[in-house]
This record gives structure tokens, C-alpha cells and sequence, in this order.
């Protein structure tokens, strides 16, 4: 898939925790995703090392230096649901607007449709974050419906859009 000069992906390992880190002291990348200020170093390797063979963790960079990253994990335990992942995503601020988060939404599109058996991706967005939105409507997603006061966010409740992306083979 093409990407633009100098922007490579590979999948994170949990020796990555501190540039997850350090993207999440990001004003920007926190406050448009349920992360809470002032991350921790020790937190965010736990993270990494408890994920499973199912959890698709993404780091993107741009000339060696780390712009972003995003997930793809399983939406339940239930075997019902197992068609479908939910995706988070953060992109540094310096990096925004420049291509990063369309490559990774790309990349787990593109391992949801060619590599999974997965044809529904689900996430929820801020209702104000117009940038984001449109990236997601960009790779097929649709609002499905919205949450009120869905979390607490620089001390105002914020709602978000449920949206969703099905692609049926």
C-alpha cells in the first residue's frame, strides 16, 4: 500500500511502551481518546505485554521518529462477535494532518479485509474531533448512533459518535 516518503508501520512490541508514552503525553493525542494525562511508563508495558495474539497494536513512523499508533482488538470475549474489532487510534500533533493516521487506518483495513476473518470494525470517536471523523467516513465508516456525556474530558462532559465500518465479501 502506498505510504508517503519516510512513513513506515510495523506491529508494536511491548519494548515500545515508552514511545506509547510518550505519545500520550500528548495534549492532543490523549484528549481525543479515553487516556488520562501524565501516562506511565510501567502502565503502558503492561499493556503491551498483556496483549494477546488477537490484538493488532500499530506504530507509525515518520523518519525514525514515532507519529502515532493505533489498535485493533477483539470487541467481546463471545464467539457471537467474532466477525467484528474495535480501533483506537492516536497520532502525535507535529504529525497530524500528514498522512499518519490514514497509513494505519489503511493497514488494519487492509489485515481486517485480506487477513482476518473480520468484516465488522467498530470505534467511537469525540463528536467534535471533525479531523478524525472524516478520515473514518474516508475508509467506510458510518455513525451508527451517538452517547451522551459519554466521558468526562477537560473537565466538561463530551459525547461521541459510535461508528462502524461492515464489508461483507
Amino acid at each position: 500500500m502506498p505510504r508517503a516518503p519516510g512513513l513506515t508501520i510495523r506491529r508494536a512490541e511491548p519494548s515500545d511502551f515508552e514511545a506509547f508514552r510518550d505519545t500520550f503525553a500528548d495534549e492532543s493525542a490523549y484528549s481525543g481518546t479515553l487516556q488520562l494525562p501524565y501516562p506511565s511508563s510501567e502502565v503502558w508495558k503492561k499493556r503491551l505485554e498483556g496483549n494477546g495474539p488477537d490484538d493488532y497494536v500499530l506504530l507509525a513512523h515518520v523518519d525514525g521518529k514515532v507519529a502515532g499508533n493505533a489498535g485493533m482488538h477483539p470487541a467481546q470475549g463471545s464467539p457471537r462477535r467474532a466477525h467484528a474489532r474495535h480501533i483506537g487510534m492516536a497520532v502525535r500533533s507535529e504529525f497530524q494532518g500528514k498522512g499518519v493516521g490514514n497509513a494505519l487506518m489503511l493497514a488494519l483495513t487492509e489485515l481486517a479485509d485480506n487477513w482476518l476473518n473480520v468484516f465488522r470494525l467498530e470505534l467511537t470517536v469525540f463528536t467534535d474531533n471533525e479531523r478524525a471523523i472524516a478520515l473514518y467516513r474516508k475508509h467506510g465508516f458510518e455513525v451508527e448512533g451517538t452517547h451522551k456525556a459519554f466521558a468526562l474530558r477537560a473537565g466538561k462532559w463530551a459525547d461521541v459518535h459510535s461508528m462502524a465500518r461492515i464489508r461483507f465479501k
